[in-house]
């Protein structure tokens, strides 16, 4: 694995607690250099001030509406050779920047991007994709666990996703880092297409793997229905402008506009939004075009190096792993022990079944371990049977197995 220097950003705003979490799983990694940096609002800022561990965060005051604003903040205050980027509402597994920074030591690399679990823990929300000059995306099929070096064409760049990515510092600094035309959408994929324009090749590795939870923001609600579209629409004019040719321009809106009609005309069959909502977030997209189209395009200049030097966090390199497991009527006895071996440096993944069919779910708790729990009969993964019948320990086997890369458990 790589070990070069690793800083991790983290933009937050008007989400503590959800910070607080995505900061102790952090604090788990195993990566044997990194650090972290937090780029938050007042409330994120406390929120980060009170963990155990706050001495050994760099913290940048930050609280405009502008993620890549707020994004090129923590480019500068870093030093590490990579810099590498994770949403506040997202959980990394233990091993993420151990796997996410191990395509860096091949010199042709500039960027890599993971896979993102949805809310469950299990169900994939993102894998690979690839990214025209209209923001159309297309599934990459990368299959195995190994990482793999994609160079973009003429056409199409190699896509990461905010939640989940990295690059080398210096190429992100000297191009300006992130255009804060794009305060929210398409920031990460305007950089996407600016490495494919310089041909620099991009990693995808599969075992880098965060939870990302779709949290409620000012943009969305935490079922994932918008609340207000004007931001999608602004960043749209503006990177079609900056991207696409004249002559497809409007054939792209037009899409783009009957795409984001679909669903929300979902989201209202579904029940969750009325119909005048949805008149309105489609005024607001519009009018939010018509801002993108008056923004100003400019070169980005290059960002300055750190006045501070790197603060290595303590992290978890080389710690211990482990498995607890067992049935569900005694998990108040089992989350207790989860949470002291978490509490005393160990990284714990804990197992807990019932005698059902139940879907499985995985999350990292409070008190710093992650539980996977579900019906011993029931599926975890989609391509699973609704029912199989297990026996106890073989089931703790087979989903040992799952997680073992990601979690960093031992071989048995």
């Amino acid at each position: 694995m790589s070990q070069c220097p690793v800083s991790v950003v983290v933009v937050s705003r008007e989400r503590p607690a959800a910070l607080r979490l995505c900061l102790k799983g952090l604090s788990q990694q195993m990566h044997p250099a990194f650090e972290i940096i937090v780029v938050a609002d007042p409330g994120g800022i406390a929120a980060a001030e009170a963990l155990p561990f706050a001495e050994h965060l760099k913290l940048v005051p930050y609280q405009d509406a502008n993620i890549s604003a707020a994004r090129n903040r923590g480019i500068a205050a870093a030093t590490g050779e990579v810099v590498a980027f994770i949403d506040d509402d997202a959980v990394a597994e233990p091993t993420w920047l151990w796997h996410l920074t191990a395509p860096f030591a091949e010199p042709r690399v500039a960027a890599a991007g993971g896979f993102v679990r949805g809310r469950n823990g299990i169900a994939f929300q993102w894998r690979a994709q690839s990214v025209d000059r209209l923001a159309q995306t297309r599934a990459l099929e990368v299959t195995g666990d190994r990482p793999v070096v994609l160079f973009p064409n003429a056409e199409r760049a190699i896509k990461t996703e905010g939640t989940n990515m990295a690059a080398r510092r210096d190429i992100l600094a000297n191009m300006g880092g992130f255009d804060p035309a794009f305060r929210f959408f398409l920031d990460e994929t305007d950089m996407n297409l600016r490495l494919a324009a310089d041909g620099l090749a991009t990693a995808i590795v599969p075992l880098a793997e965060v939870h990302h939870g779709y949290l409620s923001s000012e943009r969305r609600r935490a079922d994932r229905v918008p609340r207000d579209l004007h931001q999608m629409g602004a960043s749209f004019a503006v990177f079609l402008r900056k991207h696409a040719p004249q002559n497809e321009q409007a054939g792209a809106w037009a899409r783009f506009q009957a795409e984001q009609r679909r669903r929300l005309v979902s989201h209202m069959v579904a029940g969750r939004l009325e119909p005048g909502a949805v008149r309105r977030l489609l005024r607001g997209l519009r009018t939010g075009w018509q801002d993108g189209q008056a923004r100003e395009l400019r070169s980005q200049p290059p960002l300055p190096r750190a006045a501070e030097g790197f603060r290595p966090f303590p992290g978890r390199p080389g710690g211990r792993s482990v498995l607890i497991s067992g049935r569900i009527w005694r998990r108040q006895a089992l989350r207790r022990k989860a949470a002291e071996l978490a509490a005393s440096g160990r990284i714990v993944t804990l197992m807990l079944f019932s005698p059902t069919a139940l879907y499985h779910r995985v999350r990292f708790r409070e008190a710093g371990y992650w539980e996977q729990s579900g019906g011993l009969f029931g599926r975890s993964e989609r391509e699973q049977p609704l029912f199989r019948f297990w026996r106890f320990g073989r089931r703790v086997r087979q989903e040992r197995r799952r997680v073992a890369m990601q979690r960093g458990l031992p071989d048995e």
